[in-house]
């Protein structure tokens, strides 16, 4: 998988740049500003693109801002944003429009190598990755404001939570400690309690939480 980071912290981009390139993914180029981001993608067209989400000039959404013109204009380039702080409006917007291949974690994510490598080749892959606490804040705020989230045991809504974060019923099972079959139970139950459409397909099933979950 061939991935351009952007990052303006000199040591941070390195230190990704380690990361990942020890892990067996090939870092194909770096941007420490939004602009610089934009143009090597658009030059090279990797896979993957990782960038922080304030940058240079202001330090404020110059990353976010980039990633969204880069998904614009290749579409096919998986995303991932960093973020120093917890932001539910920046993973809204993020998913607002195509999410396959989307991703928005926590810079304090990166300690956990193992865990950040596996999300990057989800996203890498297509698929949906979220941090836990964004989640967390989402489905706080779905609880004062959907009537329908108390149907759940607090049970499924771990499963609800995990779901949303983009984890298998294989990883939602082992994270929980419960069994395969017990996560596709409370999994029917919740599309049953939320009117949510059930699917085979992953990706559809996290959308499907993560619309239920951003409602304003």
């Amino acid at each position: 998988m061939r991935i351009v980071i952007g990052e303006d912290e000199a040591l941070l981009r390195a230190g990704l740049q380690h990361i990942l390139e020890a892990a067996g993914l090939s870092v194909v180029g770096t941007a420490s500003d939004a602009e610089d981001l934009v143009r090597i993608c658009l030059e090279l067209a990797p896979d993957l693109v990782v960038t922080d989400i304030r940058m240079p000039p202001t330090h404020t959404d110059e990353g976010l801002r980039a990633a969204l013109e880069i998904r614009r204009r290749l579409p096919q380039v998986g995303i991932v944003v960093l973020s120093q702080h917890l932001q539910r409006q920046y993973a809204l917007e993020l998913l607002a429009d195509q999410t396959a291949g989307t991703g928005y974690l926590l810079k304090q994510r990166i300690a956990d190598v193992k865990t950040f490598v596996e999300d990057l080749r989800r996203v890498g892959s297509g698929g949906i990755v979220l941090d836990p606490e964004v989640v967390a804040l989402m489905v706080a705020r779905a609880r004062v404001e959907s009537p329908e989230l108390d149907r759940l045991t607090p049970r499924q809504r771990d499963v609800l939570a995990l779901l949303a974060q983009g984890r298998s019923n294989t990883a939602i099972a082992r994270q929980l400690g419960i069994s395969l079959r017990a996560v596709v139970q409370h999994t029917s139950h919740i599309y049953d309690a939320l009117d949510l459409s059930e699917s085979d397909d992953g990706h559809r099933r996290v959308l499907a939480a993560l619309r239920f979950l951003s409602q304003d």
